[in-house]
């Protein structure tokens, strides 16, 4: 059988995450940061997911996503209403979830074109 490696269209890809890093293309990241096909913020501010303000979102927001998928870190937890509140205003998705599953959704709908753009948590 064949195997052919597949390079992915957008600039920046989600090799791995988990609660302490983040591969992304071939770096390994270890404090909080926001991701969309074709741009990277490092040090995203971000600390602690309950701790999240609506501004706090206003770079990922201005990124112009369609859903965003908030990595939590090793287990799920919730942002406040008041941040799915600035989201939903604004007609945008959010999902949260941990960071390895915000990893393989991100690649998955990246890979369909769509206007994702994911946050990931690290507390460190």
């Amino acid at each position: 059988m064949q195997l052919n490696l597949e390079h992915p269209d957008q600039a920046f890809y989600l090799r791995a995450a988990d609660g302490t890093s983040a591969l992304v293309n071939d770096r390994r990241l270890h404090t909080s940061f926001v991701l969309s096909p074709d741009q990277l913020i490092e040090d995203w501010q971000v600390r602690e997911v309950k701790a999240i303000t609506p501004q706090d979102l206003e770079p990922v927001l201005a990124l112009d996503p369609e859903v965003i998928l908030l990595g939590s870190g090793a287990t799920q937890v919730f942002p406040t209403a008041a941040v799915m509140a600035a989201c939903l205003g604004r007609g945008v998705g959010l999902e949260t979830m941990t960071n390895a599953a915000a990893a393989r959704t991100f690649n998955v709908l990246a890979g369909e074109g769509r206007r994702v753009v994911a946050a990931f948590v690290f507390t460190a």
